[in-house]
């Protein structure tokens, strides 16, 4: 049975994106480092904490780096720009010689006393029944989603965004973990190392040492945010750093709640969310769902009778992340167009972004080694717990806020795998499922659990928020930073 159940994920494979050799021996990579590990405990996380790596935790000086890492103009930005820049490298393994590398964009207005949030990209989409880690969080996060910049399709010049997140706070973002985007290891070994448990400890170690180099921000109010795999590394982080705080008793990360946008949570819930809502999509057939649902228990027991249901349909040329968007076409010739406008989205933004962060200018401003940058890297995985929900239940139980919010034209992690990873939670509803308002129209839907969960739907969104919806999201971490729910005002 147990490898009957192993085959059955390596056959799910309606794929929207076709997958070469290399991700299908990462798919299995990941699959095996599911069965490894099915359950993250807080405990071992505890337990790290307060012996193999409080070594780690001491901090160094970084006073002196501070002013190296600051940017002085990013190739093809805007003039005027009104706030500062920084971006280098953070090591956070001194004998392996691992770095991490940042970016921040300080708050548009009033720096110094807007809070501090965290952002972490997830992975990308190998098939579409299975998130895998691995992608960047300068590249997509800072500029095509939430940071101040928008790269042009000339390649070279950068537009405002309007709605960046750093006009509500002072946003920093992370390449993690190791082997991502710019961040680095001069041990070649390291880059088969990485897991849920690594990332998480490197990302505190990360921030310990910023927190020197940055020593303004200690016990400012700060948040973690991220989407996607993120539903991973957020839970986890924060787990690491609430038992960081209580073994040393010094909060210089003086965190306040976390969220996360369209979150893979559920290893299994993620894929009966994603079933339920293509068929409800129209995606696929009345036909298709009932022979799915009725030879699969979205469990280790499925057979070979749901894997081939599974593959009964076809979705077609469309994109996971947003079932209604247009795509990117790509000639022959090299050139390359959106299938059609929609004002806002460009399908082809992933070429911009490639081209712009390998310009060697670009890294050198950016203060980057000068490498082959790559959005998403195939990473050998080796560890992933089965579901985050035992661990965000420890959160909440320890006084933590966590939002989740779901873009609803998502089909990787779309909302209705999230509404079934709560259920585990057993919670009550405080505040029933409402609207919230976004220029005056419904932008999404709000409901509020005890304990301080909150699950937020942003309306005509894919997987990617601040790139599909940029004012709705805005609005909606806005709200988030205030500790409030966005608000609905009756026309």
């Amino acid at each position: 049975m147990r490898n009957t159940s192993f085959c059955i994920f390596l056959l799910f494979c309606a794929f929207i994106f076709h997958a070469n050799a290399s991700q299908e021996a990462r798919l299995r990579d990941f699959i095996l480092s599911n069965r490894r590990r099915s359950k993250f405990s807080v405990k071992d996380t505890e337990f790290r904490v307060t012996s193999s790596l409080r070594t780690e935790y001491s901090g160094t000086d970084q006073s002196a780096l501070k002013e190296a890492d600051k940017i002085t103009s990013l190739p093809g930005q805007p003039e005027a720009v009104d706030f500062n820049q920084y971006s280098g490298y953070v090591t956070v393994d001194e004998n392996n010689g691992r770095a991490l590398f940042y970016y921040l964009a300080e708050a548009t207005h009033d720096a110094a006393a807007k809070s501090l949030i965290l952002w972490l990209n997830g992975g990308d989409a190998t098939s579409l029944f299975l998130k895998c880690p691995g992608c960047s969080s300068v590249g997509y996060g800072a500029m095509i989603e939430l940071g101040p910049f928008r790269i042009d399709s000339d390649n070279k010049t950068l537009s405002r965004n309007e709605n960046s997140w750093n006009k509500a706070a002072n946003v920093l973002f992370l390449e993690s973990p190791t082997g991502v985007g710019f961040s680095y290891s001069n041990t070649t070994s390291d880059y088969n190392k990485n897991g849920d448990q690594r990332t998480a400890d490197d990302t505190l170690v990360f921030l310990i040492n910023w927190f020197e180099r940055f020593p303004e921000y200690k016990g400012r109010a700060f948040y973690i945010s991220g989407e996607s795999y993120a539903g991973h590394y957020v839970p986890q982080l924060a787990a690491t750093i609430l038992s960081h705080n209580k073994d040393t008793k010094n909060k210089i990360i003086n965190l306040q709640a976390i969220l996360v946008g369209n979150p893979y949570l559920d290893y299994y819930k993620n894929i009966k969310g994603q079933i339920d809502y293509l068929w409800s999509h129209g995606v696929i057939s009345d036909e298709v769902w009932v022979n799915i649902t009725k030879n699969c228990k979205f469990s280790p027991l499925d057979g070979n009778q749901c894997s081939n249901a599974m593959e009964a349909y076809d979705s077609g040329s469309i994109d996971g992340y947003d079932i209604y968007a247009p795509i990117c076409i790509k000639e022959p010739n090299g050139k390359y167009y959106s299938s059609r406008y929609v004002l806002g989205v460009d399908p082809c933004s992933n070429y911009y972004i490639h081209a712009y962060l390998n310009d060697p200018r670009v890294q050198k401003a950016f203060h980057a080694r000068m490498t082959k940058w790559s959005g998403c890297t195939d990473l050998h995985w080796k560890d992933a717990p089965v579901s985050m929900m035992p661990t965000i239940k420890w959160l909440l139980g320890h006084g933590l806020p966590v939002w989740l919010y779901s873009g609803d034209f998502d089909a990787i992690c779309p909302l209705t795998a999230t509404r079934y990873s709560i259920q585990d939670l057993n919670l009550s509803v405080v505040q029933p499922w409402r609207p919230w308002t976004a220029n005056k129209e419904v932008g999404g839907y709000v409901q509020e659990y005890t304990a301080g969960l909150v699950l937020v739907s942003v309306r005509g969104s894919g997987h990617q928020v601040p790139y599909f919806q940029p004012e709705r999201a805005l609005i909606l971490v806005s709200a988030f930073l205030k500790g409030n729910l966005p608000v609905y005002v009756k026309e």
